[in-house]
């Protein structure tokens, strides 16, 4: 079965590319796609953070792309599923990032550290509550700390 989704904003940036890491400095602006009202951001500057999920047009669906492997093919790390990773090659493409409001404008917001290229699709902007984060304290591999150290 088919599903239809739009872009409601895009993501404005300089990185052209999908490399793996250094994402912290990269500033981005979601601009709203011109058939979506300003009103829409009405209220977002009463939040700190944001949860942007947006479509990655230029990554691999899964399959072709394998739905396990070592990440980002280093053998020291684990053979693991594609759902116990957050790699861009999904097995729909949709990638979530939650990330700090910098400022807003009228149809534009600007953050830093959103892992998305220049031109990519927003499909939705979910503001983060305190009731929305997980609670207590987070389980992880000890790779998964590794790989985490020069992404942002």
């Amino acid at each position: 079965m088919d599903y239809n989704v739009r872009a409601i904003a895009y993501i404005r940036n300089e990185r052209s590319e999908a490399l793996d890491d250094n994402w912290g400095d990269v500033v981005s602006t979601i601009e709203l796609a011109q058939d979506v009202p300003s009103e829409s951001l009405q209220g977002l500057g009463d939040f700190s953070h944001v949860e942007i999920v947006f479509f990655a047009d230029w990554a691999d669906d899964v399959p072709p792309a394998p739905w396990h492997r070592h990440p980002r093919g280093n053998p020291d790390w684990p053979d693991v599923g594609v759902f116990a990773q957050r790699n861009k090659d999904r097995p729909n493409r949709i990638l979530l990032t939650t990330i700090a409001i910098e400022s807003l404008a009228e149809r534009s917001f600007t953050v830093r550290g959103l892992d998305g290229i220049d031109g990519t699709p927003v499909l939705d902007i979910k503001p983060v509550f305190r009731w929305s984060v997980p609670k207590g304290e987070l389980r992880v591999p000890q790779w998964s700390e590794a790989l985490g150290e020069s992404y942002f």
